[in-house]
C-alpha cells in the first residue's frame, strides 16, 4: 500500500499541543484553587473551635474576673461577623444564632427573642446543617452538651465557585484564540488559493492565445483538417482549464441548470479517457430538477471524482454515478461509487485536506478543490457517504433544489 502523505500533519500536532497545554492550565488552576478553598475552610473551622471553647469557658467557669477574661471571651463570640452560627442544646433547642439573613426583622428591644417565622427558618437551617461536617460538639460537663453548627462564610462560598469561573473564562479565552488562529489560517489559505488560481489563469492565457493563432495559421496553410481539429480540441481544453482557475480565484456566478444534463455533460470528457476495463454506469432516480451551478466548476468536480475513482480501482472495475431527486424534497443527490481499495473510516474527513494523497505523484489537492467548489461556491455538501476497505467508496454531493 502506498504511503500516506499529509502536509497538514504538523498543524494537527500543534493543535493537539495547544489543547493539552490548555488542559494542563485548567488542571493547575483547579489544583491551587481547591487547595485555597481547603485552607480557608480549615481556618474557619479553627475559628469556630475557638468560638466553641469560649462558649464552654463562659458556661463552665464561675470564678472569672469581672474584667479582662470575660470581656475577652465575649469579644471572641461577638467578633464573628461573617460565619453563620447556630448553637443548640442537647434537646435540639436553638440557644443562639448569628449572621443569618432572617426573613423577618429582629425586635431591637428583645434581640434574643425569635419570632415564629425566623424560628421556622432557623430550624430548616439546622436540619440541613445536621447532615454536614460543619459541626462541633461542646462538652459543658459530664451530663450537658451543646452543638455548634456553622455555614461556610460568604467569602468561602464565593471562592468555592471561583475555580469554575476560572475554567469558564479560560475556556472562553482558549476558544477565542483557537478560532482566531483557525480563521487566520483559513484566510491565509484562501489568499494562497486565490493568488495561485489567478496567477495560473494569467500564465495560461498568453500561450493559449498564441496556440489559437498557430492553429488558425495551420488551417490556412492546408494542414490536414483532422490534425487541426485535434489540436483545436486540445487548445479548447486548455482554455477550459484556464477559465476554471480564473473562477476559483473569485466567487463565480451560478445559473439555473438541470442536474441530469449537468452530470451527463460533465462526464462527456471523461468517457473517452476512462480505460475500457472500467465500466461507467449512470443511473437516475426521479425526474430532472433545477439546481444553481457554475457549470465549468461543476464539471471539474465530476472529473476529479471520476479520476479519483479510476485511480482507486487502478484502472479496472465498476464506476457508477447515481442521481437521486426523489429521496429529499429540497436536495438533489449525486453519488459517485467505485469498486476500488476503499478508505478507512478514520480518514473520511482527512481525504479532503490539502496534501492528503496515497499516490506517489500528485499534490493531493483534487478532493480539496471538490470540497471548496461544492461547499463554498455552491452552498452544498460533499462527503464520503460509505466506504469499505477492499470493496470501494461512495462520495456524495448534495445540492439544493431550485423551487419551481
Amino acid at each position: 500500500m502506498l504511503g500516506l502523505r499529509n502536509i497538514y500533519d504538523t498543524r494537527h500536532i500543534w493543535k493537539t499541543i495547544f489543547i493539552i497545554v490548555a488542559l494542563v492550565m485548567v488542571g493547575v488552576f483547579l489544583y491551587f484553587s481547591d487547595n485555597l478553598v481547603r485552607d480557608l475552610a480549615a481556618q474557619e473551622r479553627e475559628r469556630m473551635q475557638i468560638w466553641a471553647n469560649a462558649t464552654k469557658e463562659l458556661a463552665t467557669s464561675s470564678d472569672l474576673d469581672s474584667g479582662a477574661d470575660v470581656e475577652f471571651l465575649f469579644s471572641i463570640i461577638e467578633g464573628n461577623h461573617n460565619i453563620p452560627v447556630l448553637l443548640v442544646d442537647g434537646d435540639g433547642t436553638i440557644l443562639l444564632h448569628r449572621n443569618f439573613k432572617l426573613p423577618e426583622p429582629v425586635d431591637s428591644m428583645s434581640p434574643y427573642a425569635i419570632s415564629p417565622g425566623n424560628l421556622a427558618f432557623l430550624e430548616d437551617k439546622l436540619r440541613s446543617l445536621e447532615t454536614s461536617n460543619n459541626h462541633i460538639t461542646i462538652h459543658i460537663d459530664d451530663s450537658t452538651t451543646q452543638e455548634l453548627y456553622y455555614e461556610d462564610s460568604t467569602v468561602l462560598k464565593r471562592l468555592a465557585y471561583y475555580p469554575y469561573v476560572q475554567i469558564a473564562v479560560l475556556l472562553i479565552f482558549v476558544g477565542v484564540v483557537y478560532f482566531a488562529l483557525v480563521s487566520i489560517k483559513k484566510a491565509e489559505q484562501n489568499k494562497v488559493w486565490v493568488g495561485l488560481s489567478k496567477e495560473t489563469a494569467h500564465q495560461l492565457g498568453t500561450p493559449i492565445s498564441s496556440l489559437m493563432a498557430w492553429v488558425e495559421m495551420l488551417q490556412a496553410t492546408g494542414v490536414d483538417k483532422e490534425i487541426v481539429a485535434d489540436m483545436n480540441a486540445d487548445v479548447h481544453r486548455l482554455s477550459v482549464i484556464a477559465d476554471r482557475f480564473s473562477k476559483i480565484g473569485s466567487r463565480p456566478e451560478t445559473e439555473l441548470s438541470f442536474i441530469h444534463s449537468a452530470v451527463d455533460e460533465s462526464l462527456q470528457y471523461m468517457r473517452s479517457r476512462i480505460s475500457a476495463r472500467v465500466k461507467l454506469t449512470v443511473t437516475c432516480v426521479g425526474d430532472d430538477c433545477g439546481v444553481m451551478l457554475c457549470l465549468p466548476l461543476f464539471e471539474w468536480v465530476m472529473e476529479n471524482l471520476t479520476k479519483n475513482a479510476v485511480d482507486a480501482m487502478q484502472g479496472e472495475g465498476g464506476l457508477t454515478v447515481a442521481i437521486d431527486t426523489v429521496s429529499s424534497p429540497k436536495v438533489a443527490y449525486v453519488d459517485v461509487t467505485d469498486t476500488g481499495k476503499g478508505i478507512m473510516r478514520k480518514n473520511f474527513k482527512a481525504v479532503f485536506n490539502p496534501g492528503y494523497t496515497t499516490k506517489k505523484r500528485g499534490w493531493g489537492l483534487g478532493l480539496t478543490l471538490v470540497k471548496r467548489i461544492i461547499e463554498e461556491y455552491h452552498g452544498g455538501k460533499v462527503y464520503v457517504k460509505d466506504s469499505e476497505v477492499g470493496r470501494g467508496t461512495t462520495f456524495r454531493i448534495e445540492l439544493q433544489k431550485v423551487k419551481s
